[in-house]
């Protein structure tokens, strides 16, 4: 009796098995870069910071420009962040799940940052500071250092209120300066960082078209003041440049360091 003949593979099916493997290795490789910074990192050297926030703090991802610019530093850090659109820190402070994130993990700072007009508001601080003060309580309490990252008025200021950018500028700065005072936080300076540029005629644009959220350009300017005041250090000369062109990295940089 005749063997059976050989049955072949359908080359489809070839194909199909080698397009699986070639997903299955790039999805492999994507994971193991996304790995934390701090995997084999003893926990004393590793910087863990969570970002509470708004879209002032997602557009453009504040927290991993942050990490990228602390990485060229020679730091090793971890970055997370809660940051729903249009969010006051009244509402992060009444999520049971921001009190979760905060007591979940070992933060070294934990970064406040409130919705863009309310700061500059006499009569909202008492819901801004409050709110800003029970945070920072929940961070200080669990180990982390409770950080106020201070925002960057709208370009055209806040017409409502008859305020232009410089006025409204000085409003959040004042509002911010009153939380520290009351909640024992640190000040991230980032909107006076963008008040030099602004002072200094900086060409490239810091504010998106809308004249609110910040252009990759004012994020990158946020990432460098965090930077200084998260590890007391310059951020002048850092490699990390975030496609920006070389020259208006190292400007942004010198600004934020007090230039």
């Amino acid at each position: 009796m005749p063997a059976s003949p050989r049955r072949r593979t359908p080359v489809s099916l070839v194909l199909l098995v080698l397009l699986f493997a070639l997903v299955a290795g790039s999805v492999a490789f994507a994971l193991a870069g996304r790995l934390p910074a701090c995997q084999f990192t003893p926990a004393d050297q590793c910087t863990r910071v969570l970002f509470l926030g708004n879209s002032y703090t997602y557009v453009n991802d504040l927290p991993s420009t942050f990490a990228r610019l602390a990485a060229s530093g020679g730091h090793r850090v971890e970055t997370s962040m809660i940051a729903p659109g249009g969010a006051y820190l009244a509402d992060l402070a009444a999520d049971p799940t921001v009190g979760t994130a905060i007591t979940g993990t070992r933060w070294t700072a934990v970064v406040l940052q409130e919705q863009s007009q309310r700061p500059a508001s006499t009569a909202e601080w008492n819901l801004f500071i409050p709110a800003a003060h029970r945070l920072a309580v929940m961070a200080a309490d669990d180990g982390a250092r409770p950080l106020l990252l201070e925002t960057w008025a709208h370009r055209d200021g806040w017409p409502e209120l008859h305020m232009d950018y410089a006025a409204m500028q000085r409003a959040i700065i004042q509002g911010y300066q009153q939380a520290a005072t009351q909640t024992g936080a640190r000040v991230i300076p980032a909107g006076q960082a963008w008040q030099r540029a602004v002072a200094a005629g900086q060409a490239v644009a810091l504010w998106q078209a809308d004249g609110s959220h910040p252009a990759p350009a004012g994020t990158y300017l946020a990432a460098c003041a965090a930077y200084q005041t998260i590890f007391g250090e310059s951020p002048i000369g850092l490699a990390d440049h975030e496609g920006l062109p070389d020259d208006v990295a190292a400007r942004l940089q010198a600004i934020a360091a007090g230039g």
